[in-house]
């Protein structure tokens, strides 16, 4: 843990000049209380550094949570072993289950599904059209109901994976896909708008923010909130697609022995310090004492079942990931399809090229954040993957 000025804080032992004076930008606003904490994950963004936890106080800045409102982690234990995996794939194959959860879970940007017909899709639906914001995502995304169930890109996944006892993991990432973008982009627009009127100098456009009271600070909370349940109940419908995959390959209903769900990309009412704050994390998950948590390493490495030890300078919070080392361009000029295909031996996947920008060396190593952040959670499980599906 380092002070890199009076209210910016940093766990991360990786940092990129650019990312270190985007956040020093950011913990310069003048509504920030009583400082930013810096993940160990932490890299530049649009908006934000990701890896980043803003706490304010009578003001959310829109672009600091970022377009994928609500992006996240769902894991899943099932009661399968990696002997009961062993003996079925000597006669099915685990190409067939891969093959199985890309058939249903529409994957990739812009692809969703043809048509929401499952009795618990429409249940979820439903809820959604209960709540609050429901007016203005159907205003800005008519098509939502059809995405509700599907990946999206990037650093997005569906895997299987085994534990240190070889029990067998469902665990997946992904967000508010097409209607939490638009939503996202359309109240950074009137931050930015609202700041110019207002004649408010920013050390960034990026900044541009929400003060609260105003009319245009609760309908971004009112989307914010909607986009946020949104995500996590996109990340409940995959996970029933993926358990019904798996115990139609398995010929045995999936029987969940524990889940986990959890935010990495949201806004929530906390209390830090003494006082009540919005606690934006861009690349954060909440690790209060006690709290369960996922981590996922990038693709091909490991990933981490956690449980929060309550930091208090670290806000609560812990790192999300990974976090990237080459942008997605540097990465497809700096390695090869080959080296790619190295990182994902053992493991089946779809061997493309698409996935380049994502091979593991484009991401710090997954082992030194989770050095970092020792102070910041506690290991529960580590997930070595044996099935990864993404989206192109």
């Amino acid at each position: 843990m380092e002070h890199l000025s009076k209210r910016l804080i940093s766990w991360a032992s990786i940092l990129e000049p650019a990312a270190r004076e985007q956040a020093v930008r950011t913990a310069s606003m003048p509504f920030v209380f009583p400082h930013l904490a810096l993940m160990p994950d932490a890299h530049h963004g649009k908006g934000a550094t990701v890896g980043s936890v803003i706490p304010t106080l009578g003001a959310i800045i829109p672009a600091a949570v970022g377009v994928d409102i609500g992006c996240g982690m769902h894991a899943l234990r099932t009661q399968f072993t990696a002997e009961d995996l062993r003996h079925r794939t000597a006669t099915h194959g685990l190409a067939a289950l891969r093959e199985s959860i890309e058939a249903a879970v529409p994957l990739s940007a812009g692809h969703y599904n043809a048509q929401v017909d499952r009795p618990a899709t429409q249940e979820r639906v439903a809820e959604l059209e209960a709540k609050e914001g429901a007016a203005s995502a159907q205003a800005i995304a008519p098509d939502w109901r059809r995405q509700l169930g599907s990946l999206g890109s990037g650093n997005h996944f569906i895997e299987v994976s085994l534990d240190e006892r070889d029990r067998v993991w469902l665990f997946l990432h992904s967000g508010s896909r097409g209607v939490g973008n638009k939503l996202a982009v359309k109240h950074i627009k009137i931050a930015l708008k609202l700041c110019e009127r207002w004649w408010i100098p920013l050390p960034d456009r990026d900044l541009a923010y929400l003060a609260e009271g105003t009319d245009e600070f609760w309908a971004y909370l009112r989307d914010l909130r909607w986009a946020q349940q949104f995500a996590l109940l996109n990340r409940a419908e995959m996970m029933d697609r993926v358990a019904g995959c798996l115990s139609r390959w398995m010929d045995e209903q999936v029987e969940p022995q524990e889940t986990i769900a959890c935010h990495h990309n949201y806004t929530a009412r906390e209390t830090h310090f003494g006082k009540e704050v919005w606690l934006s994390r861009k690349g954060a998950i909440d690790a209060g004492e006690g709290k369960p948590g996922l981590i996922p390493g990038s693709m091909g490495d490991a990933s981490y079942v956690v449980t929060g030890k309550g930091n208090r300078l670290a806000l609560n919070s812990s790192p999300h990931g990974a976090g990237r080392n080459y942008s997605r361009t540097a990465a497809r000029k700096t390695f090869t399809f080959e080296q790619l295909d190295a990182a994902m031996e053992g493991i089946e996947w779809r061997h493309t090229d698409a996935f380049l920008d994502e091979i593991p060396s484009a991401y710090k190593p997954i082992d030194q954040v989770m050095k970092d952040a020792h102070d910041l959670v506690e290991i529960r499980h580590t997930l070595r993957q044996i099935v990864n599906v993404k989206g192109e």
